[in-house]
Order: structure tokens, then sequence, then C-alpha cells
């Protein structure tokens, strides 16, 4: 018998709650702040939980760049918020949803 998702319920080879989670309503924030000795980070904010690490990873992946993700938050190593958002979007996450301040 196949495994069942927790939370849609259906197995786990049909499960749609990735998909769900990314088009969801919620606010994504991208920004660059200026960092120690002069170093520009690209903060993206509004992911939460396994969506978290899993973007944090792929967009280090797409971007090749450095980064970390810790209490809700992804730095990434650079000042590319537009390419971050380009890569946000293929990524399956609604483009109304993302603001670049």
């Amino acid at each position: 018998m196949p495994e069942v998702c927790p939370k849609c319920g259906l197995p786990k080879e049909l499960c749609v709650c990735d998909v769900l989670d990314k088009e969801t309503t919620r606010r994504i924030k991208i920004s660059t702040e200026k960092k120690k000795f002069r170093k520009y980070m690209v903060v993206v904010e509004g992911l939460a939980g396994d969506e978290l690490e899993k973007t944090a990873k792929e967009l280090k992946r797409i971007l090749a760049c450095g980064g970390t993700y810790k209490n809700g938050v992804i730095e990434l190593q650079g000042g590319n918020k537009d390419l971050v958002k380009k890569m946000l979007v293929s990524l399956g996450y609604n483009e109304e949803s993302i603001d670049v301040i």
C-alpha cells in the first residue's frame, strides 16, 4: 500500500503540498543589505519551514553564490536581487507575491 501524505491525504506520488505552498498569498520580500567590509547581501524574507531550506539550496546552486538560511531569512552573497526574483519565479513562486525593495 502506498504511503499517504499527512497534509493532503493523497498518495506520496500524487502529493501537491509543495505546489500549493508556493502558490499561497504570502508576500516574499527581496532586499539588499550592505554587510561587513562593504559586501552586499541579497536578503529574501517570507519563506518558512522546508521550503526555506530547499529554496535556499536551489538559489545558491543556480546563482553559483554562497549564502545561508536562518530564522526565516535567506541571505545570498552579491547584489543581484532582480536575478533572484527571476529565479524564484522559475522555481514556481507567484510573481505578484514577490516584492523587490
